[in-house]
């Protein structure tokens, strides 16, 4: 069982950011596992993502291409949506192994559908619906990945602070 690192119940603002403080995080890349029921904000993550790191066009869903791929600067960026994958074997042609030579970053929305498949994850991120937030927790499984969810732990805990004290300003403004 891996570590799991809460952070926090974020609105789509809030997943935004985390996933931009993540960016200046992400050095020479790794692999980032999203799960999450569908409509839990993993392709909210990745576009937010992928836009801080730096990626000018436009971001489009990998839902039923199955994979987008970017350059960020000397960083090849890869987003995979395996919603649609039925059996692992579909990944063949994908060319999984080619997608980690040289300076990457793989994100990857429903990883469990290609089971072992896949490379592992430096981290997998963990949305589940809480109402009108999301839960969001990491797990990491690497040195990199733990880096990476100090991180978002970090960014997490400063957009709560931000977020309560903005709170706080817009509650005294009200009793005045």
């Amino acid at each position: 069982m891996s570590e799991r690192v809460a952070l926090g119940n974020l609105d789509e603002t809030r997943l935004v950011d985390l996933a931009q403080s993540l960016a200046h995080a992400i050095g020479t890349g790794g692999i980032i596992h999203l799960r999450g029921d569908l409509g839990a904000g993993k392709t909210t993550f990745a576009r937010a993502l992928l836009r801080a790191l730096g990626v000018g066009e436009r971001v489009k869903s990998p839902t039923y291409s199955l994979i987008e791929s970017y350059e960020a600067g000397d960083l090849a960026v890869h987003h995979l949506d395996l919603y649609r994958i039925a059996d692992p074997g579909e990944l063949e042609w994908l060319g999984l192994p080619d997608l980690t030579r040289g300076a990457h970053l793989i994100v990857i929305e429903w990883p469990e559908r290609a089971g072992a498949a896949l490379p592992a994850a430096d981290l997998v991120i963990n949305l589940a619906h809480a109402g009108a937030v999301r839960e969001v927790w990491g797990e990491p499984h690497s040195a990199k990945g733990r880096r990476w969810a100090l991180t978002l732990s970090a960014g997490s805990s400063s957009a709560g602070m931000a977020q309560a004290h903005g709170d706080e300003a817009a509650a005294r403004r009200d009793m005045r």
